[in-house]
């Protein structure tokens, strides 16, 4: 339609009829002339006009659904946040207390003992080394650490100090082929030599070849000239199996070590050996015997009378 005098005018009247029909809908409420029309109206566009929105709500629905993840995404990252944060916490409360029942093991060693140590920290263990079993701890020579100082921690004997830096040492590990410490047997004065043989229990060998052992014997460091390498009485382990003797000088014995030598965190230095030897006095307390259950078989009267009559039968 070209812009022109008749157009306009146009335009005008139908925006006044326009309003005038808005005006009458208005004051006639739902009595109002063209509630008709505009049912029909709804009757024919309510069916676009729903085939539209269903078409329209999804793409809706997802946007909103990728704004509420987007934020339930944040919520859950923030909350696994703190779930690593409390688990970090909670495992270096585990770490820590931990490490104070090694610490307290080991003081108590010392105390029984009356060894002078310097605790330390295992911070390597074999691979700096090339294939033997040693481990590497955080004190040194600027720590008053010199080579050949025994090496224990809450449970016994650990090994000893070769190598000595300004502020790192190396222990070679008791259970070390290289590894060679004197023993002696509890409660008594056999003496013998225990060597390492790698996740394999000790060797011993006592120099007395008739020696009366049993397993479940206990054995200590026998300790060495001026205390270096051992200073005595560190334990060093059970006895799990007894070579049966053969009438040789010595006899074999195989020692369950009382260390764990792959589970080592907490270590302590002997820098000053006791005045006199401890014997027996570091050893752990025996474990009680458990008590074998015993039953009673009791047989009543009739029970026999019963099996008399049976027995008359048979015969």
């Amino acid at each position: 339609m070209r812009d022109t005098r008749e157009s306009r005018l146009l335009l005008v009247l139908l925006i006044a009829v326009a309003f005038a029909l808005i005006t009458v809908d208005i004051r006639g409420g739902e009595d109002s002339p063209v509630d008709g029309a505009r049912q029909g109206a709804a009757a024919v566009f309510g069916p676009i006009e729903n085939g539209v929105s269903s078409a329209v709500d999804p793409v809706g629905n997802a946007v909103s659904a990728i704004r509420d993840s987007g934020e339930r995404h944040d919520r859950l990252a923030e909350l696994e946040k703190e779930n690593a944060a409390l688990k970090a916490r909670l495992g270096s409360d585990d770490r820590n207390s931990s490490r104070l029942k090694q610490l307290d093991k080991m003081l108590k060693i010392a105390g029984e003992g009356q060894y002078g140590i310097k605790g330390a920290q295992v911070i390597a263990i074999g691979a700096a080394q090339g294939f033997s079993w040693t481990i590497t701890v955080d004190v040194g020579a600027h720590d008053g650490i010199q080579r050949d100082m025994t090496v224990l921690n809450g449970d016994g004997l650990v090994g000893r100090v070769t190598t000595v830096g300004p502020d790192t040492a190396t222990v070679l590990l008791a259970n070390d082929p290289d590894f060679t410490v004197g023993t002696r047997m509890e409660a008594g004065d056999e003496l013998g030599f225990a060597s390492g043989q790698g996740d394999r229990p000790l060797r011993v060998e006592l120099l007395n070849g008739k020696a009366e052992v049993k397993k479940g014997d206990r054995l200590v460091t026998f300790g060495s000239q001026a205390d270096k390498p051992f200073v005595p009485g560190v334990p060093v382990g059970v006895v799990s199996r007894v070579d049966p003797s053969s009438g040789d000088l010595t006899r074999t014995l195989y020692v369950t070590p009382y260390v764990s030598y792959s589970k080592l965190d907490i270590v302590g230095i002997v820098v000053q050996a006791p005045k006199k030897d401890p014997r027996d006095t570091v050893l752990p307390a025996k474990p009680k015997p458990t008590p074998t259950p015993t039953v009673t078989v009791t047989v009543t009267p009739s029970a026999n009378a019963s099996v008399g009559g049976q027995i008359q039968q048979e015969q």
